[in-house]
């Protein structure tokens, strides 16, 4: 059996426990009665899901009240144990390691951050992220009932044939990890985690149809389709920077030409706005541009948003989202970017559906890609319902 799959009684038995797990979350301390009502399992069923969870330490059931029932014992209470454990979510981008760890009651611990060489090899990025994690919760993290991390990396995941950005992984990336960790693992594309987090907790909270693009040092983005995140056959979905655009003609990391990475890019605007005689070494310096009314850097954002836009107006026309998502650094351009980007939309998108697609900045910021791979550890999320990984 793929070691991923699990049979109907077992996704039935983790669907009740997530649903209590949930309802604790959002109600705060419940009684067993109380949980019953929310949730509408038997007793019996609700009995042994609460026994199983306090077992695990994911729930505690606080000493009863001083205010009796009508008849018989006070009432107990049971609530999330926020110090059974927490799950940790880190994201390999291409200069950059985040990490960020979040408790059983879904309360994001802290995150942290460290720029790195674009070639650091991996053993020294994984040594850099545990140093991150330690700084975490003044170093007292603990995994805990929920022993596991989710990671985030650049390009395909699942494909041992697929080439992919510079930054991929050697095969051996989770052995390594579960052996410096000595938890499982569980890896995925980071810009895919970026948009689930986007999507659970950030710009498209509730969203059952979004597309989210991230602009950074590379080009990628994610899709959630009727309520499920979309992984695709071999891990492939969301690589919406090698759609090529019309005017494009640098050569991809992919190793074609005329893909939008090649003109969206945060190193493609740069390289442009040299072009037009500007003077900028780094995203900071273009901002700065931008901020000051420089029209050289107006008119390279002007150029980069249009490809954009365009680009996000075929994906609609092809899977009809109803919210779409813009992060990595490059938003941080602001309205130079956005008004470009929607202009271009609404142009080429389907006249139907003009009015029908909201435009949003991420919400999340660099935390997207590790929040999204915790997201994936606790599968709580009902956007992974349909989805096919989990943690070793």
């Amino acid at each position: 059996m793929h070691p991923h799959q699990e049979g109907p009684l077992s996704r039935l038995r983790r669907g009740h426990e997530d649903l209590v797990l949930e309802l604790l979350r959002k109600h705060g301390p419940l009684s067993r009665a109380e949980l019953g009502q929310h949730s509408g399992l038997s007793r019996t069923t609700l009995s042994d899901i609460v026994t199983e969870l306090i077992e695990s330490g994911a729930v505690v059931a606080s000493a009863p009240g001083t205010a009796p029932r009508r008849r018989g014992r006070p009432v107990e209470a049971l609530t999330l144990n926020p110090s059974a454990g927490q799950a940790i979510g880190i994201d390999f981008a291409r200069r950059v390691v985040h990490v960020s760890a979040v408790n059983v009651a879904h309360e994001v611990i802290g995150s942290a951050s460290e720029p790195h060489d674009p070639e650091l090899p991996w053993d020294e990025r994984i040594a850099l992220a545990e140093r991150l994690v330690g700084t975490l919760a003044d170093g007292a993290l603990r995994l805990g009932a929920l022993s596991a991390i989710g990671v985030g990396v650049v390009g395909p995941v699942g494909d041992p044939d697929a080439e992919s950005a510079p930054a991929r992984p050697s095969p051996e990336l989770p052995a390594l990890l579960r052996k410096r960790f000595e938890a499982p693992v569980l890896v995925d594309n980071n810009t895919r985690l970026a948009a689930l987090a986007e999507a659970t907790w950030g710009a498209a909270a509730g969203g059952q149809d979004v597309l989210y693009l991230r602009l950074s040092h590379g080009v990628g983005g994610g899709l959630v389709v009727a309520g499920s995140l979309h992984r695709g056959a071999y891990g492939l979905s969301g690589e919406f920077g090698h759609i090529a655009v019309e005017s494009g003609d640098g050569r991809c990391s992919c190793g074609a030409t005329g893909c939008l990475e090649t003109v969206a890019s945060v190193g493609a605007v740069l390289a442009a706005y040299r072009r037009a005689g500007g003077h900028a070494d780094d995203l900071a310096a273009l901002l700065g541009a931008l901020e000051a009314g420089d029209p050289s850097a107006l008119r390279t954002l002007e150029a980069a948003g249009t490809q954009v836009g365009t680009v996000l107006a075929a994906v609609c026309n092809a899977v009809g989202p109803g919210v779409i998502v813009l992060g990595g650094e490059l938003a941080a351009a602001g309205t130079p970017l956005f008004e470009p980007v929607e202009r271009a939309l609404r142009a080429h998108i389907l006249p139907i559906s003009r009015d029908r697609v909201d435009l949003r900045p991420a919400a999340l910021g660099e935390a997207g890609g590790a929040l999204g791979a915790i997201a994936l550890v606790l599968h709580q999320s009902p956007l992974l319902s349909r989805y096919p990984a989990r943690p070793g």
